[in-house]
């Protein structure tokens, strides 16, 4: 179900290509444009399924803007939300290492602005340009902290510490960008997904959150750095 967006293809740009400077998504963005054959920008529109497991790993994605959720179905149909990936973050890069199938299912939770690697040009360019294979390298490493930081999480943490911390994520919090704390619509079921709980449990936090001045709806959900109370103190 690959390239259901509106795919165009992206104009080459003259300009050169540095890693200076703390825009990483702009850098990716310039490493993306050099590329000849084998890229598509897609917009996708909200919920609309970007790969689905079981289909074929033949490509790797950048996220411009927007935010994708990444889920697993399993044999019994029991599904769970693995990830919430933002701007500049790259998925489906397991087909670089030999898988041949999705082993997740990839969907748009907001309109999204992305670009499409097939693999043989990622391979390419990746051998190719030392300044892309940084940028992919860090990203690599951070999924591989991040994954780490997941699995602590969630086998030491109380489901209102994890709620807080996929709250602040959700914000970007900790990243190098300014957070944004109006954060995209998501469910509470979505959410209860995420933390391993109950939606209940989410409902009850959130409004324990609200009460506390940690978050507040403004027509839209709004997440206040002092939510990192909850994170940081027993």
């Amino acid at each position: 179900m690959e390239d259901d967006g509106l795919n165009r293809e992206i104009p080459a740009q003259t300009s050169s290509v540095t890693t200076k400077g703390k825009d990483p998504a702009f850098s990716a963005r310039a490493f993306l444009a050099k590329i000849g054959a084998g890229k598509t920008l897609s917009d996708y529109r909200l919920s609309q399924v970007i790969f689905a497991q079981g289909d074929p790993a033949d490509s790797i994605f950048y996220i411009h803007k927007g935010k994708v959720k990444i889920t697993v179905v399993s044999t019994r149909g029991k599904e769970a939300v693995v990830a919430i990936l933002s701007g500049g973050e790259f998925f489906g890069e397991g087909c670089l290492a030999g898988q041949i199938k999705r082993m997740a299912t990839a969907t748009a939770m907001s309109p999204v602005s992305l670009t499409r690697l097939a693999k043989t040009a990622a391979i390419r360019v990746l051998h190719e340009e030392r300044a892309f294979t940084e940028v992919f390298l860090q990203h690599l490493l951070a999924r591989s902290i991040r994954i780490e930081e997941d699995l602590v999480d969630q086998l030491f943490n109380s489901s209102e510490k994890r709620l807080a911390r996929v709250l602040l994520l959700l914000a970007n919090f900790g990243k190098e960008a300014k957070p944004d704390t109006a954060i995209a619509k998501i469910s509470q079921q979505t959410l209860a997904e995420i933390v391993g709980t109950t939606r209940s449990r989410v409902s009850f936090f959130m409004n324990k959150f609200r009460k506390q001045g940690f978050i507040s709806y403004n027509g839209h959900l709004e997440v206040h750095s002092s939510l990192l109370n909850v994170v940081l103190h027993d």
